[in-house]
Order: C-alpha cells, then structure tokens, then sequence
C-alpha cells in the first residue's frame, strides 16, 4: 500500500512497505514538530533551491546516506556539502529502485545560480504522481497529461508565489487527471486559501476529486 503523508507547506512523504522517499524537505514550523532526525527515507527530491523547498534536504540526505535526486545545478551542490546526489533536467527521466522519475518544467525562481526549477512526475511502486513544485499555469500541462499517465496530480494553490485555486483548477483540467491534492498555502498570511474552495471549484467538472490532507496526516493512495 503505497501512503501520502503531508508534512506541511510543499513537503511530503511517499512511503510503500519499508520504502520512503520525501520531497522538498521544509520543515520549519511544521504541526508535528518533526525534525531531520526524525526523517527516514531512502532518496530525497528537490524542485527547486529556495529555503522554503531546500530546507532540511542536504541534512536529511547525510542521516540516511540517501540519494537526493534534483535538477543538475542542486545536485552538484549536494555532492559539494558530502551528500549522495543524482543529477537530472527538465525532460529528462531516470529508473530508480523504487521507479520512474521524470523531471517536469516549473515556472518559478531557481534559487540557485544557472539553475531552472522544476517539478516531478514519479512512478513510485506502479503509483504515478506529479508533483508539480512551485510553478504557474502552463500550456504544456495538456501535452504532459497527453503523454503520461498520471494517478494524482500535487498541486500548489497559495498564489502570490504559484499558481492560485482558479489556475491550479484549470491545471487539473489540463493535465486530464481524477485525482488531485494540493499543497503550498496557508504556512504564511501571504499565501492563506481555503483548500475546500479548490475542491469545489473543482469537483463541479464532476470528473476529479480532490484530497484535503491536513499537515500531519496520510492519505493511502
């Protein structure tokens, strides 16, 4: 059984049998007090290098000795700061042993010198799941929801940094995807939504469903 687990903000948790693996590691000011000690996972995925994304990754990777799998420019980072690191780019996808991982493009700051941001599309254990990091709505959302199957889409909905619930409505409409959660509002004033709004802007399609998953909480997916 593969498990959704939100830490808070843009990070989370996926974890089947003994396998976890985590994503954009920001942890501070999470509900459940957790720290990178706490964290047990076998790779850890970054979209981009900004602190509210990067967070605790380089200490989490080190405790583990986990592969940290981001785009070129972070990875080469890593592996300076003695953590194991797999390097990737937009387009470009990779068979690790818990399965596929696709990097997708993201519209936002890098937060790291010549480096672009982007999302994740990961095959994990037979589940797919786009996580599309911080990023805008863009065109080529239908295209990647054209060419690849998607079980859950993970969506940002705070605005002001990333897309905002009307966007990342008309996101799941392009993507073509049943199955949404979304993520990246509510940690600061700036980026307050109500995720029951999104879910009911978009549910009324009546093809998608979307998951509230509170900080702290799992989802089986």
């Amino acid at each position: 059984m593969t498990k959704f687990k939100y830490i808070h903000h843009a990070c989370f948790i996926l974890s089947h049998d003994e396998d976890s693996i985590i994503f954009d590691p920001f942890l501070d000011g999470n509900p459940q007090g957790l720290t990178a000690a706490d964290i047990k996972v076998s790779h850890v995925l970054v979209s981009h290098a900004h602190g509210d994304h990067l967070g605790s990754a380089y200490e989490i990777a080190k405790n583990n000795k986990a592969m940290l799998i981001s785009t070129a420019e972070i990875a080469g980072d890593a592996a300076a700061n003695g953590c194991q690191s797999h390097a990737m780019h937009l387009g470009g996808s990779y068979k690790f042993p818990f399965g596929r991982v696709k990097i997708i493009p993201a519209f936002h700051g890098s937060g790291i010198a010549g480096g672009h941001a982007c999302g994740f599309l990961v095959d994990f254990y037979g589940t797919s799941v786009y996580f599309a990091g911080d990023t805008s709505l863009f065109g080529d959302m239908k295209l990647l929801g054209e060419l690849e199957k998607i079980d859950y889409a993970v969506l940002p909905i705070g605005d002001n940094f990333t897309m905002g619930p009307a966007d990342a409505a008309k996101a799941v409409e392009l993507l073509d995807v049943t199955k949404v959660i979304p993520v990246h509002y509510n940690t600061w004033p700036v980026i307050e939504q109500d995720p029951l709004v999104f879910k009911k802007l978009v549910e009324s399609n009546g093809l998608s469903q979307v998951f509230v998953v509170k900080p702290g909480e799992e989802l089986e997916l």
